[in-house]
């Protein structure tokens, strides 16, 4: 696949690239939403969270933003605990227990701040979300955090019925294995009962753009802060905001976008 890039980038490919991408939205049976970054900027919420684990837990660690960009490569909470533990080659051995216990105490303050509304939905989301329903779509959810972290963002931002609107709702816990395996997704498909070529997925990492790929479902990135500069070769298409999906008449936007062109 050839990528044309920001700097790149003919005029008609700026023109494309919006376009197709709604073009893509609008035909889809389904939606496949990740959560983390793509939602909602919550990952420096989760880094927040986390640091205050490990205070209260009596722990020395401190994620500073550099460590926690590193440690997103690990999907999972518990998984990231258990990685960076396992690179303190002096640290006293944590068990399943402690880290299960870290996890609920960083899972319980994530809530808390969340509950603030210091973190919205993403620019476009509402909207899509809105629209989706609309053009009666089936929208579902396929992402590597808990069930207790995706209630806390969307009761906030939705409402507390927000799990009505959505078909399925698949988290890290309900399957095997994590992104980027595809057991997500693959799990999301069968609940929905389509075919990949029915579902649009809407990610913002690496990660998530590899198991959904895994999947074969077709890939829409919105870039995050965290991930914004990831390799999204593989992406269908790649945008700066969801927001561009209702703007894509707009000149000033259209450059923001990536246009994947076919092999």
């Amino acid at each position: 696949m050839l990528i044309r890039s920001r700097e790149a980038s003919t005029m008609q490919a700026e023109a494309i690239a919006p376009a197709g991408a709604a073009e893509l939205i609008r035909n889809a049976v389904a939606l496949i939403f990740d959560v983390d970054g793509t939602l909602a900027e919550t990952e420096e919420l989760h880094r927040r969270a986390f640091n205050h684990a490990f205070a209260r837990h009596g722990l020395d660690w401190h994620w500073d933003r550099a460590a926690y960009r590193d440690l997103l490569r690990v999907t999972g909470g518990k998984e990231r605990i258990r990685a960076f533990h396992a690179r303190q080659q002096v640290a006293s051995p944590l068990s399943d227990a402690d880290i299960a216990e870290l996890h609920r105490i960083k899972t319980a303050h994530y809530a808390e701040l969340i509950e603030t509304g210091c973190c919205p939905l993403r620019p476009g989301v509402a909207e899509l979300l809105t629209a989706a329903k609309a053009r009666r779509q089936q929208i579902a959810i396929a992402t590597t955090t808990s069930h207790g972290n995706i209630d806390a963002l969307l009761s906030r931002a939705l409402g507390a019925g927000w799990a009505l609107d959505f078909e399925a709702i698949v988290a890290g816990d309900d399957v095997r294995h994590k992104k980027p395996a595809p057991d997500v997704y693959l799990e999301v498909q069968a609940r929905l009962r389509l075919a990949p070529s029915d579902c649009v997925a809407i990610e913002d990492s690496a990660n998530g753009l590899v198991a959904a790929s895994r999947a074969h479902i077709p890939v829409l990135i919105t870039r995050s802060i965290y991930f914004r500069d990831d390799d999204f070769s593989a992406a269908r298409f790649v945008l700066d905001e969801l927001s561009e999906l209702t703007d894509e008449h707009d000149t000033e936007k259209q450059p923001h976008a990536q246009y994947i062109t076919p092999a």
